[in-house]
Order: structure tokens, then C-alpha cells, then sequence
């Protein structure tokens, strides 16, 4: 009669080969691609577990960047931007190379500097349909996208929005420079308010508390 094999049993944690680094449970991982011209993907554990030869196998939950999405990658799609998708698998844990950070949106907006081990995620994915939870965020700007991140913006004093320099005719350079700065809109609406209230001709060296009205 043929023996039965062993049970498999679950690891609490595995040190990625040839390093130090021990992945547990819940941490975000980079894992070897077939093609070796492609960047490594990025996967979330879920479950460790070793059978009775002691090769240990990893049930992962991947992450999609913007290009491998249904849609592709758009314009308000950050560079180190990930989607938590909902398609697992297992895998050898011989392919995981290294660890890595998945922010949330919020906290990666707060980093002072972005590592390469550093990405962010404020999506998830549907692989088979390509739906996104949620399917809608807030927009800016004029040409009313998404915030990306790795995009410089300017906010209006006047009505709070965040405005991109090159949709306000400004070059970086000229929008790091700015101490102050009121979009189009409220330019005009504070164009429109100086000329219903007049102001004084005086010099400004000698304010007057009203303008002066004409005499009948």
C-alpha cells in the first residue's frame, strides 16, 4: 500500500534567496517575470506554505500597473502607480526578488522622497471586465483629470482648485516661482469686482478711506 504524503504546512515567514529580507504575510513583493526584459510585477501574500520537501510556494494577490490594464495607461496614471486587481495565483517563492511598499493615494502624496521600492495604489481592478473600484475620483483643473502625483500643480487662492502650469500658460519654471496665484476665472471675477467698486486716484501713499464722488 502507497504511503500518503505528507501534509503541506503554512509559514509565518520566508527570507527571499541570497538576502536577508524576510517576506510575511500581507507584505508586498516583487517577483520575477518570464520575460526578463520586463520589470519585475508586484504582488500582495496572501498565504505561505511548504510541503513536505520543504519548496515553498506563495498564494499571491497581483497588482496590475496602468499599461497591462483593458484600458491602458492615461495621462493621469502615476509612474509608480499599481492596481490591486482581483486575480491570485500561486507561485514558487524561488521568483519572489525583493520587497516593496504599496502606499495608499494619501500617504504616497506625503512622501518627501519616493524610493524605487516605493509605489501607490488607489484603485482596485477587475481583470476580467477592467471595471476600477471606485470608478469615480475628483477632477482638476481646467482640463478637468485626475491628480497625477509625479505632475507639478498650482492651487488658486481665489477658489481652491489645483491648476496644471501648462493649461495656465506657465512653465514649470515660471509656476515654482510664484508666490500667489489666482486662475483665469477668478482673475476675471476680481477684474469685474475692481471695476464695480471703483478705487480711489489717489496715490497709494495717501489711502482714502472712500473715493471721492463727483460733485453735481
Amino acid at each position: 500500500m502507497a504511503k500518503t504524503k505528507p501534509g503541506k504546512k503554512d509559514l509565518d515567514s520566508y527570507t527571499i534567496k541570497g538576502t536577508n529580507k524576510v517576506v510575511k504575510v500581507g507584505d508586498c513583493v516583487l517577483m520575477r517575470p518570464a520575460e526578463s526584459e520586463k520589470p519585475p510585477y508586484v504582488a500582495r501574500v496572501e498565504k505561505m506554505e511548504a510541503d513536505h520537501r520543504n519548496n515553498v510556494r506563495v498564494r499571491v494577490r497581483w497588482y496590475y500597473r496602468p499599461e497591462e490594464s483593458i484600458g491602458g495607461r492615461r495621462q493621469f496614471h502615476g509612474a509608480k502607480e499599481l492596481f490591486l486587481s482581483d486575480h491570485y495565483d500561486m507561485q514558487s517563492a524561488h521568483t519572489i526578488e525583493g520587497k516593496c511598499i504599496v502606499h495608499s493615494f494619501k500617504n504616497y502624496t506625503k512622501l518627501e522622497n519616493v524610493g524605487a521600492e516605493d509605489y501607490f495604489c488607489r484603485f482596485e481592478y477587475k481583470a476580467a471586465t477592467g471595471a476600477f473600484t471606485p470608478d469615480r475620483v475628483a477632477v482638476y483643473c481646467k482640463c478637468e483629470m485626475p491628480y497625477n502625483p509625479d505632475d507639478l500643480m498650482v492651487q488658486c487662492e481665489g477658489c481652491k482648485d489645483w491648476f496644471h502650469p501648462s493649461c495656465m500658460g506657465m512653465t514649470i519654471e515660471q509656476a515654482k516661482k510664484l508666490e500667489h496665484f489666482l486662475c483665469s476665472d477668478c482673475d476675471s471675477e476680481n477684474d469685474a469686482k475692481r471695476s464695480m467698486n471703483g478705487f480711489p486716484a489717489s496715490p497709494i501713499n495717501e489711502p482714502k478711506a472712500e473715493p471721492k464722488r463727483r460733485k453735481r
